[in-house]
């Protein structure tokens, strides 16, 4: 069902997590954060497990997550 490369991205994905989580985090950095990981994963989804999809879909998600997160 899941292929090699989708549990390679998840490994990394923790590991970046891990690393990052040295300190407490502000709302931003949790919402860049988040929006990151999601749109990684829905660019991977929507194309087909392509990595310029996957990269461009947590570039994306992070600008969002940025954006929603800001203080108001």
């Amino acid at each position: 069902m899941f292929s090699r490369k989708f549990f390679s991205m998840v490994g990394a994905l923790a590991f970046a997590s891990t690393l990052a989580s040295c300190g407490t985090p502000t709302h931003q950095q949790v919402g860049i954060g988040a929006g990151a990981a999601l749109g990684g994963v829905a660019g991977h989804a929507v194309t087909g497990g392509s990595t310029l999809g996957t990269v461009g879909g947590a570039a994306v998600g992070g600008v969002i997550g940025n954006e929603v997160a800001k203080p108001k």
